[in-house]
């Protein structure tokens, strides 16, 4: 009878034995979740499996070998197969898909141009600008009034914050 079984991939290579499982006609889930990663001070989402290396199968063992399994690229071996396999249990793939489809990560901009921001440290502690633009990794613009008049300073990110 047919059963979802768990299988241990090559690392990085879920999408690989996912292939080539569905060459074989073996019907398999990847869990896909988008991820916030933050690159060269650039945040953006990606798609990243939500268990690396794990693939869920579904196929009958009396009916297809699991040396077939076992010697597909990108397979490593199918996790508790011993004498007895466990297969596992339909209820558990159906709460992994709907969590799946529930999971949606928000993207946080940081500061935008034209935010208001408070000083947190430093000679200005306490005292409010407005967010210009970023100025290196680690430092930003902001537009500040002093006697009357809105200057324009470089400062760290760390040091303000959104209000």
């Amino acid at each position: 009878m047919k059963s979802w079984y768990l299988l241990y991939c090559k690392p990085r290579n879920e999408s690989r034995a996912q292939q080539n499982l569905a060459m074989q006609q073996i019907e398999s889930y990847l869990p896909i979740i988008q991820e916030e990663k933050t690159s060269q001070g650039k945040t953006k989402l990606v798609e990243v499996p939500l268990f690396p290396c794990y693939l869920f199968i579904y196929f009958d063992p009396t009916e297809v070998s699991v040396s077939r399994i076992h010697s597909t690229r990108g397979a490593s071996r199918i996790i508790g197969c011993r004498e007895d396999m466990t297969p596992i249990d339909d209820r558990i793939i159906q709460g992994i898909r709907n969590r799946v489809q529930q999971h949606k990560p928000e993207i946080d901009k940081g500061l935008q141009s034209g935010d208001k921001v408070k000083f947190t440290e430093g000679p200005f502690v306490d005292l409010e600008a407005i967010f210009e633009e970023r100025n290196a990794e680690k430092r930003c613009f902001v537009l500040f009034n002093i006697m009357g008049q809105q200057k324009r300073i470089c400062v760290d990110n760390t040091s303000v914050v959104k209000i």
